[in-house]
């Protein structure tokens, strides 16, 4: 019965109002006490009463002040004020809380500012909702008693909800002039007959309004006061209601505000990019994006990227453009729903290990798992099933687009995964397999190539939300197969420019037939087509027979049969599929087509060398504008991502799927080469075939694959040879030169060394080597997620071909080598190390004379 006093037990709390208390049956060790109010006065009135009662029984207060409003709580002795910054966003700022509780440890007591000051931050409620799913079970895990207040015409219906769910206790709070009524709404684990009725406050007493009418005249008044407030909207839908209606009148004052307000909260927080995305995201584009987005937030750096380079084109060269730029047809699922899966199923705790210096790693794995089987809200299926409507049974491409992605400086190129469904089947199977490729993306957050690149660009703390972005597979259906004509990576800067009459300004491109998978990636067994611009016919290798060899045989596609990418032989993909545009992108090879003949196999022999499509068609003249172009908005090096439409004539109709600034190794200034080195002195020499600009190390350790050595080994023991080289590499901070046969970074052994990046990421300079023993060829991928790393990292590339003319290698001559034992296992003698600890050798190279040299200096001691 509310008549009777509270019963003491050591789990009661006072609210230090003895008529308050009487309402409630007291508070709960455990409470989390939220108040809506109209009025944060009618907050204060409450507040200061629980604070003098905690005080006098020896708890220890926190204000947490993160509010714009005037402070609830001025001055009191017992009380420490924690001030905590919400711009920073959603987990940052749920971070330092989480933080801030698990320091002051169990018992403490909380006082917080209104809930509702966290939409100036963050500008979506539906984060709001989620802090409190985060914070609400933790504090009560550690038996504080902690208090909010929000005004709840701020919050839509969902984020009330939840925040009720949460919540031990919920207390409405009515004003009509001196008249306050309290009504509790909430109350886990008390009841009474008269406890959730509303109740007059009468001389510190709270007395309940048994009469009906009264009760009823209270309710209408009620009513009538929100009767011509606006419906209970997402703070985010309210802020896009204003944004059209700016719109419409052509408010320009407005609009400009709304723009920038837009812009800090769907875009970015780089200053870079958000000038950018002033210069180029008009408030219309704003609204067009915010219509095919999946929740609310950001729509990260890849999906950032790849819009304003495309109103880059179409604004500043749109003759060539507006008839020549395929339009996109891309969905966004924003940084909110990230973290409202995270939330929704329970990771936060994990979240915060993960975060934590010890567990960055070892956390990781359980995290990654957890994703994968973690089930989505019910708002995000519902919006995800109508995403599906809309591409019909077009294949689909889910994509990575973190906050950080795409950045100047950070790319992550590589780091997170991409998905292509083929969006085949019924409605609730394509939902299963878009909601698993999803899942995939997430935890692809928590890999270990993505968690050291991070932490070695110091952004393992910073906040990195995974967006996504969702494309229709740019393509033609070719009965079971589905894949574009061509695909490509182009970069504005040819820092791999392997002739002394290129000009690295005009750039240069990787091309493939199909997918553009092939383009991006180190291939297995195959090559892209790789050209500079300014001399697309002039390839690395001078035999004619190389330009076969080491060209594309394999095309990837989706295969509408087996329900995902495929690999497919070129030749046996003729057999089946005869509309394949190849008389624009290859030509016949009439020797190979006539001995096919002569053995009974079907022809002609089509080689990939795209030289119909560089001498007929406006693909060289169409791709350098588009990269110049870029490079001039960017105002800084890019590097995109494309995909090709021939017509009937082979002209090309680019889609542009995705621009970031292009990552340069600066260059060192002016180097001096050694012109007259005696021979046992040049370690080895090249011309051309580097990657970096002008290079000028001092070397003081190099790890060398024996090639002879490493051809004999089968395939689990050259995976344990990149495993060792890997901890080799770690072994050591000293500046570090690898030199191994074929391709580093292959995930196929026969081709190179399988390394993971993140193995090798501390190394100075990487040499590849053309080696007799085997097929292992370097693989001249500039453009690729692996040269990608190299370039951001800094790292120097050399690639060797000592069959030429043009480069000598002579590694017997490398100083220091470390001995080993007679009993050495082969893969201990596969890995040489050679360690000058008192005379490091010299790696120097000039890229305007396109010469590279590796030598020991004269000792000056001698």
């Amino acid at each position: 019965m509310t008549s009777q006093q509270p019963q003491q037990t050591t789990d009661r709390v006072s609210t230090g109002l003895p008529g308050l208390d009487e309402v409630l049956d007291g508070l709960r060790i455990g409470d989390n006490v939220v108040w809506r109010v109209s009025d944060l006065d009618d907050y204060r009135r409450f507040v200061l009463p629980f604070l003098d009662a905690a005080a006098d029984a020896g708890r220890q207060i926190i204000y947490l002040r993160f509010g714009e409003h005037p402070p609830i709580i001025n001055r009191h002795p017992a009380v420490r004020t924690i001030t905590i910054d919400a711009l920073g966003g959603f987990e940052s700022f749920t971070s330092r809380v989480w933080h801030l509780i698990e320091q002051h440890g169990r018992g403490a007591f909380y006082v917080c500012d209104s809930l509702s000051e966290l939409l100036n931050a963050w500008a979506t409620d539906a984060m709001v909702g989620n802090f409190f799913r985060v914070v609400c079970p933790f504090l009560f895990e550690l038996d504080t008693v902690a208090w909010f207040a929000l005004h709840p015409d701020r919050h839509s219906r969902m984020t009330l909800d939840r925040i009720r769910q949460t919540t031990q206790v919920m207390i409405d709070v009515h004003r009509h002039g001196e008249d306050v009524q309290i009504h509790p709404i909430k109350a886990w684990r008390r009841q009474s007959p008269t406890m959730f009725l509303p109740h007059r406050e009468q001389a510190g007493q709270f007395r309940p309004i048994t009469d009906s009418s009264d009760a009823t005249r209270l309710q209408a008044s009620l009513e009538s006061e929100h009767l011509h407030r606006q419906p209970l909207l997402d703070y985010w839908d309210r802020l896009f209601q204003e944004v059209s209606r700016a719109i419409y009148e052509q408010d320009q004052a407005c609009m400009s505000d709304l723009q920038e307000q837009v812009l800090q909260v769907m875009i970015s927080r780089d200053p870079k990019i958000l000038e950018l995305a002033r210069r180029y995201l008009t408030l219309e584009d704003l609204l067009t994006i915010r219509s095919r987005l999946v929740g609310s937030g950001y729509i990260g750096g890849k999906a950032t990227g790849m819009l304003i380079a495309r109103n880059i084109l179409l604004k500043d060269a749109p003759e060539l453009w507006q008839p020549n730029l395929e339009p996109h047809d891309s969905s966004y699922l924003g940084t909110d729903a990230y973290y409202a899966f995270l939330v929704h199923n329970g990771l936060w705790p994990a979240i915060m290990r993960q975060r934590s210096p010890e567990g960055y790693l070892s956390e990781a794995p359980a995290l990654r798992k957890a994703i994968l089987t973690g089930q989505f809200p019910a708002e995000v299926r519902s919006e995800l099933e109508r995403l599906l409507d809309h591409y019909g049974q077009y294949p689909i491409l889910v994509r990575s687009s973190s906050l950080q992605e795409d950045g100047f400086g950070n790319a992550f190129a590589g780091k997170y995964d991409s998905v292509f469904l083929i969006n085949q089947g019924a409605p609730e199977q394509r939902l299963a397999e878009l909601e698993d490729a999803i899942r995939q993306v997430y935890a692809s957050s928590m890999s270990d190539d993505a968690l050291v690149y991070r932490k070695q660009r110091g952004l393992d703390q910073r906040e990195e939300p995974m967006a996504l972005l969702i494309q229709r597979v740019n393509g033609r259906f070719h009965g079971r197969y589905y894949l574009p004509d061509a695909a490509g990576v182009g970069v504005s800067r040819n820092t791999f420019a392997w002739d002394s009459n290129m000009d690295p300004k005009a750039g240069m491109v990787r091309l493939v037939m199909g997918l553009g998978t092939r383009a991006v990636d180190r291939i297995e067994g195959d090559h892209a087509c790789v050209m500079a611009l300014d001399h697309p016919g002039r390839q690395p290798f001078r035999n004619p027979d190389e330009h076969y060899r080491f060209s594309q045989h394999l095309v990837d596609l989706l295969d509408l049969q087996e329900g995902h990418l495929e690999t497919r032989p070129l030749s046996q993909l003729l057999e089946t599929v005869s509309d394949l545009p190849m008389a624009h992108m290859g030509e016949i090879d009439r020797a190979a087509s006539a001995r096919a003949e002569q053995i009974g196999l079907p022809g002609p022999v089509w080689r990939l060398t795209f030289r119909p499509l560089v001498q007929a068609s406006s693909f060289i003249q169409r791709l350098s504008s588009l990269l110049s172009t870029l490079e001039a908005g960017y105002q800084h090096p890019v590097d995109v991502e494309f995909t090709l439409h021939l017509d009937e004539h082979g002209e090309p109709a680019f889609n542009l799927v995705q621009c970031r600034p292009l990552a340069t190794i600066g260059e060192t200034g002016p180097v001096t080469l050694p012109e007259h080195l005696p021979a046992e002195r040049e370690i080895f020499r090249t011309q051309g075939h580097f990657m970096g600009g002008n290079i000028n190390l001092a070397i003081e350790r190099v790890i060398r694959v024996d090639a002879a050595v490493y051809a004999s080994l089968n395939t689990n023991q050259r995976y344990e040879v990149a495993r060792r080289v890997g901890e080799i590499v770690r072994e050591s901070s000293k500046s570090t030169l690898l030199i191994g046969p074929g391709r580093w970074g292959t995930s196929s052994p026969e081709l190179g060394v399988p390394v993971r990046f993140a193995d090798i990421a501390g190394v100075s300079a990487l040499v590849e080597v053309s080696e007799n023993a085997g097929d292992m060829v370097p693989d001249l991928s500039y453009g690729s997620h692996f040269f990608q790393d190299l370039v951001e990292t800094g790292i120097a590339y050399v690639a060797l071909f000592p069959e030429s003319g043009q480069c000598h290698y002579q590694p017997d001559h490398l100083p220091g080598e470390i001995s080993q034992p007679d009993n050495a296992s082969d893969i201990e003698r596969a890995i040489r190390v050679y360690v000058m600890n008192q005379s490091p050798i010299q790696l120097a190279g000039d890229v305007v004379r396109q010469e590279l040299v590796c030598y020991r200096p004269v000792d000056p001691k001698q």
